[in-house]
């Protein structure tokens, strides 16, 4: 499954698109001016949308690459 196509089923299930979630992960402390925080680890991010969007592991991670600087189609 190519980056985009996690990007589209991820957007599909939950109406979010990848700047959503870069709202809400700055809301929740792990974004700071837009930039990712040093401290803040991948598990973090990952258990957080596993538990409250109920993604998988690989939709999660792509999710986490947005937010390192990957660019989707949005």
């Amino acid at each position: 499954m190519s980056f985009q196509a996690y990007i589209d089923n991820i957007k599909a299930k939950t109406g979010k698109s990848p700047y959503d979630f870069k709202q809400l992960a700055e809301n929740k402390g792990f974004i700071e001016n837009g930039i990712l925080v040093k401290t803040v680890k991948a598990t973090e991010i990952t258990n957080w949308l596993k538990e409250e969007f109920e993604l998988g592991h690989g939709h999660a991670m792509a999710i986490y690459a947005s937010f390192k600087g990957k660019t989707v189609n949005l």
